[in-house]
């Protein structure tokens, strides 16, 4: 297979070359017109009320996804550091999920009867599947950095200069645009290069697509957000 030389030689840039390799579909995620709505100001609220009773959804069925990656680390880890990184994300999880009741019962976002969209199930659906003893550890390192990396270059965006994002706003950017949640984020892709770097063809190969699949998810998950099914 042509990948294992090439990647191989690429050592710790794995990810860096997906990423530019599949750019396009890279920033149709991270440079949505949702996420491109919010940083100019012109973002209907509705559909930001929309995503945050969706994305509260997700959230709780992401728990199990990342238990799952950190079940994986403890097995097939040889740094103890991974673990720590990823029992770190596990646990500010529960800060995230009350962060979205909190913010739905400002926004007067009822969360406890939230019709769940088709392209959340699917989404869910999708890690509900990663969690299988069988993936392997590299491919579930891998999605983990890419759903968070989606939300950490999607929102900074909207903090950066020149950007309008409505004041209202400013905190869910701050959320996932912080500085310190891109330290998490390059920690991530950090473990997921090392053991791309050494995994077999076939592996490669299934990250490299799960990595397609979800760029796909977080589009269609945006484009749910803005009112689409």
């Amino acid at each position: 297979m042509e990948g294992k030389t090439k990647e191989k030689g690429e050592k710790s840039g794995i990810i860096e070359m997906w990423a530019k390799k599949h750019s396009l579909l890279f920033t149709g995620a991270t440079r949505h017109p949702f996420i491109l709505s919010i940083r100019d100001g012109s973002v209907d609220l509705s559909s930001f009320k929309r995503w945050l009773g969706q994305d509260y959804v997700f959230v709780r069925e992401f728990v199990p996804f990342v238990a799952s990656v950190l079940i994986k680390a403890s097995k097939e880890s040889d740094d103890s550091n991974d673990m720590e990184v990823i029992l770190g994300g596990l646990a500010s999880l529960n800060d995230e999920i009350a962060w979205f009741k909190s913010e739905a019962s400002k926004w007067d976002v009822p969360l406890s009867n939230t019709v769940v969209h088709k392209a959340n199930q699917n989404y869910c659906r999708f890690l509900e599947n990663l969690m299988s003893p069988d993936v392997d550890y590299a491919v579930a390192i891998t999605t983990f950095w890419a759903i968070e990396t989606v939300y950490q270059e999607s929102f900074a965006h909207c903090l950066e200069d020149g950007s309008k994002t409505p004041p209202e706003l400013q905190d869910t950017c701050q959320r996932w645009g912080n500085d310190d949640f891109g330290e998490y984020c390059r920690s991530l892709q950090e473990i997921a290069n090392r053991y791309l770097e050494k995994a077999s063809s076939d592996v490669l190969t299934e990250a490299e697509v799960t990595f397609l699949r979800v760029l796909e998810h977080e589009i269609e998950f945006w484009n749910m957000s803005r009112g689409g099914v």
